[in-house]
């Protein structure tokens, strides 16, 4: 056999094994922290810590490439449910949800990389340019199917999701998810 087609498969379980590890690390980063071991991150992947190290030699580049992992995933959900929801609306509001659930991600992975970091400008301009033009086809269609009142920006609601999420840091008593259903149903035509 060729070396190319020897090496597709292990390509396939390494980035099968990468996906899985970003996976992991946004759930624990949720839960623990972005200073959570490494040891839990790569149990919850199933992989060793080495693996990790290899893929991710510093907690930063971690961090990162969680950060660009989340954004993928937000972006590549809003055309998949908007071709599955049953309405715009219904997509729209599902792709929300797991705006929400990145958004939750995002703010632990904000305390490590602070405005004025070169890293973080350049992941801001990523996460503008790769999900606000999903949001906006989000809404455009839900406009377009008449089920929410025209005029409201991509960015001005993700700005305001995204404001909302902020207040659930450190209070138990604040349903943030709660707010947001409250914002998306106020959307309603």
């Amino acid at each position: 056999m060729e070396d190319g087609v020897v090496d597709k498969p292990r390509r396939a379980d390494a980035q099968r094994n990468k996906e899985a590890l970003l996976d992991a690390a946004a759930a624990i980063f949720v839960t623990s922290g972005v200073e959570a071991p490494v040891r839990d991150i790569a149990a919850r992947a199933g992989v060793g810590t080495a693996t990790i190290y290899r893929h991710f030699p510093t907690r930063a580049d971690l961090i990162i490439a969680v950060y660009r992992h989340q954004v993928e995933a937000c972006a590549e959900a809003g055309p998949a449910l908007l071709a599955s929801g049953a309405t715009p609306y219904t997509a729209l509001g599902r792709w929300i949800d797991l705006f929400v659930d990145f958004l939750v991600t995002k703010h632990g992975l904000a305390a490590v990389l602070q405005p004025g970091n070169p890293g973080f400008d350049t992941l801001h301009a990523y996460f503008i340019d790769r999900l606000v033009p999903v949001c906006a086809r989000l809404l455009d269609a839900a406009v377009a199917s008449g089920e929410i009142r025209p005029g409201l920006r991509a960015y001005e609601l993700m700005r305001g999701i995204g404001n909302l999420c902020i207040g659930a840091n450190g209070d138990p008593h604040y349903d943030a998810r709660r707010l947001v259903g409250l914002l998306v149903a106020g959307l309603r035509a």
